[in-house]
């Protein structure tokens, strides 16, 4: 088979939207049909969503979808499973899971959500105590999860747990995939300072999971996460979004329609916050031209930091243009989104939710330690702790 170029993709295209007409089909049967015609996501293999095409050439695909008027998937309400779990099925999962998983993902039937992070190992995640014992054909799991973005509506998880605890902290973790319907999981809202519980705290008790559903060798789960940390870093820094998209858009709007607000301070720093939106959008650009070459690499924790202070620092400024309007705050309502919304609603809410951008998908701190080492070249900060069994560690 040789390797489609964009005319052929765009005769693709055109003979999915004349054999599913977007206004007579439904939606998500149209999405079944664009996976199995290879238009997903066109680098993803043939069979899997995919024609094995370049990735640079996608945009050709949604383009001509857009103009038709064809439905999307939903990214915003699926970008954990479209961002996260898809790259690191592809990566690691066997053929049965990539052919379970990836088609009903794509199409938005079912959430993913990621349980990583655990009250006592955040920032360290390679600390994390979450126990995977093997019993028989199963593995039986136990442990707690935090801060887990739709786990209120997620299908499936991706998981990581201690395996052997004799290991050092970063060897001895194994990958899975866990069912979030299975008996022993149960999902407690947590709720923000937006007044939302976008965020849950997941507890795993007795949670049997099958062998067929690990992701990678026993023992190397660590390197499995990786995969998924820099794709999550590459989904929420490097997002495609058009001049005057994110947070810079409301304020440049409020800006032009409200001339009564301005000030030459003010002034200044918008036009610093502006070009420096810009050069992040267009630095994005350039990381998703390099991921035709392959995997994301530690430039997206450097994408991500970007990301985390301009929206602190452009939510900041828009309060203070706003003046006494700014400090107002539309409903506190308790309310459990079923997508993560970092432009949503009114000024206040968007300050007040950008204060999470510095610690969701790595902390600012963790990020510059990648940064520094994997970037710039510099030593790595002394560990005692690399060669120590992880039972062994102070806790």
């Amino acid at each position: 088979m040789t390797t489609p170029d964009a005319d052929e993709l765009r005769r693709r295209t055109q003979d999915l939207l004349a054999a599913h007409p977007p206004a007579a089909t439904d939606r998500t049967d149209f999405l079944k049909a664009r996976f199995d015609a290879g238009l997903a996501w066109v680098h993803y293999p043939a069979g899997l969503g995919g024609l094995d095409a370049p990735r640079s050439l996608q945009p050709v695909v949604d383009a001509a979808l857009a103009a038709a008027g064809a439905p999307d998937n939903d990214p915003r309400r699926i970008g954990i499973g479209l961002g996260m779990a898809a790259p690191t099925i592809l990566g690691y999962g066997t053929d049965e899971q990539k052919r379970r998983f990836l088609r009903p993902l794509w199409v938005g039937e079912e959430v993913w959500c990621q349980l990583f992070s655990e009250p006592g190992a955040g920032s360290d995640l390679a600390a994390l105590g979450t126990r995977a014992v093997r019993d028989g054909e199963d593995w039986v799991v136990d442990g707690q999860k935090v801060w887990t973005s739709s786990a209120h509506l997620a299908r499936w998880a991706i998981l990581i747990a201690r395996t052997d605890p004799d290991q050092p902290k970063h060897r001895g973790i194994s990958y899975f995939i866990c069912d979030m319907t299975d008996p022993g999981v149960e999902v407690r809202p947590l709720r923000q300072i937006t007044g939302e519980a976008e965020f849950n705290e997941v507890f795993l008790t007795g949670v049997r999971i099958p062998d067929s559903r690990r992701l990678g060798p026993v023992g190397e789960g660590w390197k499995v996460a990786r995969t998924t940390l820099m794709n999550e870093r590459v989904s929420i820094g490097g997002a495609r979004i058009p001049r005057e998209g994110g947070m810079i858009g409301p304020v440049a709007r409020t800006w032009r329609a409200r001339p009564e607000l301005r000030t030459h301070d003010l002034h200044q720093r918008l036009l610093t916050l502006w070009v420096e939106a810009e050069v992040a959008r267009l630095t994005g650009t350039r990381l998703r031209q390099q991921l035709v070459a392959g995997q994301p690499g530690p430039e997206g924790s450097g994408m991500k930091l970007a990301f985390a202070r301009l929206n602190q620092e452009i939510s900041g400024l828009e309060v203070e243009l706003l003046g006494q309007e700014g400090l107002l705050y539309s409903d506190w309502t308790m309310r459990r989104p079923e997508l993560v919304d970092f432009t949503g609603r009114d000024a206040g809410y968007r300050y007040l939710r950008s204060k999470g951008n510095s610690i969701e998908g790595g902390t600012s701190e963790v990020l510059l330690n990648i940064v520094a080492e994997r970037v710039l070249g510099l030593p790595a900060e002394p560990r005692n702790d690399k060669d120590v069994a992880w039972k062994d560690l102070a806790r």
